[in-house]
């Protein structure tokens, strides 16, 4: 089976509809002019009848011309221009006149024909079309009129007709064919834009876009679809070589430091004490890794998430009391004194699963880089139409901007000095969340003095 182009499947399609259309209107244009050539002969037919009915008398029995020289009238002789054949016969169709032009010619009588109709018929084999018209004299049918009138022109020109239609149809059609391609040519042409932005497009230049056409219409929705469809395309492939080139860079110092640990220790026998200490160091090493693999395996699953939420009302006091005893045993090893004032704090609009993800990395900061004995606060503030969440503590701080905080794999270097193990991925997880989520973050801190955060969070509506 043949295959057709678009260009040509548009043009094939348009001519099967146009085709059926043509055919439709040849077909009434030959009845319309069918049935206005036979009226015209219908309607002279009727007005030399009704002449005719004027111009006899009855004599003795006898139908008679009152002005007999009018039949040498030259429509009366002439059979070659539109000539109109006239007879008067007795009721049993005994001829009594003929117009001239009938010559020994007569027309057909049929008593069986209903008076008054009109019908189709020959004379010396050309096509007439005839009535007869019973004659009354007192009352008494005493003779008929037959009046014909030749339709070989109109059968002439309805031929001529049909032979007109039957040769421009096919030729209609081809010309139809031919222009449907060039309209449908310039119709696709963005399409053909399209193929070919598409074809140059790989995964060098992601960042090429199909250019936009000037109509508004389906072909301009099909490429704001392939630019958004090669958007997503290109932020995916960006996430994806972030996430090799973030993991790869942190992954190859802990393992290093495995190496080199590892190498020292086999150098050369040592006590079974200093073997301990280096395999605990090994260990601690080993669970940082999990922890940072783990956090850039839901940094790469956070991003495609946004069709994902399920957002309900949410009570803030339940969600902490959630949260927080899953670092219960964080929080007796620093003594860390919790107050949480979420009593009367109205319900938030967010979906559960994230936001406590947020919540789990933000309590985690603040127990991880509290001071001992120090004191971690939560409350809220209500607002008319949102609340904001604000968790307070009294640890190590940092000097750095709010937003630098956010960037992946950041540690404060007073952090990185009081050695508490990290990955430099909890606030960026936190930030990524916040944009899905449509929570803003202000975080402000105080080095040495402790981290303020605020969540800003919408009511239900």
């Amino acid at each position: 089976m043949f295959s057709l182009s678009i260009k040509n499947r548009i043009a094939f399609y348009y001519i099967l509809g146009t085709a059926f259309l043509i055919l439709i209107l040849f077909i009434v244009v030959h009845q319309i002019v069918s049935i206005t050539l036979n009226k015209h002969i219908d309607d002279n037919i009727q007005t030399e009848v009704q002449k005719h009915l004027s111009e006899y008398q009855y004599v003795d029995g006898r139908i008679e011309l009152l002005y007999e020289d009018e039949w040498m009238e030259r429509e009366h002789n002439a059979i070659d221009v539109n000539p109109v054949f006239v007879e008067f016969v007795s009721e049993q169709g005994i001829l009594f006149e003929k117009s001239p032009n009938l010559k020994d010619k007569e027309l057909l009588f049929d008593k069986g024909f209903t008076d008054g109709d009109l019908f189709d018929t020959t004379l010396e084999h050309k096509l007439i079309r005839q009535i007869q018209v019973p004659i009354y004299e007192k009352g008494d049918k005493v003779g008929y009129l037959l009046v014909a009138m030749s339709r070989e022109n109109a059968v002439m020109v309805i031929l001529n007709l049909e032979r007109i239609l039957l040769f421009a149809y096919p030729f209609v059609l081809v010309v139809l064919f031919f222009l449907a391609r060039i309209i449908a040519g310039k119709s696709i042409r963005p399409v053909q834009s399209i193929i070919k932005t598409s074809r140059r497009i790989s995964e060098r230049n992601l960042s090429e876009r199909v250019p936009l056409p000037q109509n508004k219409d389906e072909l301009y929705e099909l490429t704001l679809t392939i630019n958004s469809l090669l958007e997503r395309i290109e932020k995916a492939l960006e996430r994806e070589k972030e996430f090799t080139s973030h993991a790869s860079h942190e992954l190859r110092t802990p393992l290093a430091v495995l190496q080199g640990t590892l190498e020292v220790l086999i150098r050369k026998p040592r006590e079974q004490g200093e073997y301990r200490e280096k395999i605990d160091f090994c260990i601690a090493e080993i669970k940082r890794m999990n922890t940072l693999v783990d956090d850039l395996l839901l940094l790469a699953r956070i991003e495609n998430t946004q069709s994902e939420i399920n957002k309900e009302p949410l009570y803030l006091r339940q969600l902490m009391e959630e949260v927080i005893p899953r670092f219960g045993w964080a929080i007796q090893q620093k003594n860390i004194e919790i107050q949480v004032f979420l009593d009367h704090a109205p319900a938030v609009y967010t979906d559960k699963h994230l936001f406590v993800m947020m919540l789990n990395n933000l309590i985690s900061n603040a127990i991880k880089y509290n001071v001992d004995n120090g004191s971690l606060l939560i409350t809220f503030t209500d607002k008319a139409d949102r609340v904001e969440l604000i968790i307070s503590d009294s640890g190590i701080g940092f000097q750095q901007s709010a937003q630098e905080v956010f960037n992946q794999f950041f540690r404060a270097q007073n952090a990185i000095d009081s050695q508490v193990k990290g990955t430099g991925l909890g606030l960026s997880i936190v930030k990524k969340l916040g944009e899905i989520l449509q929570i803003q973050i202000d975080i402000s801190s105080v080095l040495n003095k402790g981290t303020e955060v605020r969540l800003i969070l919408n009511k239900p509506i």
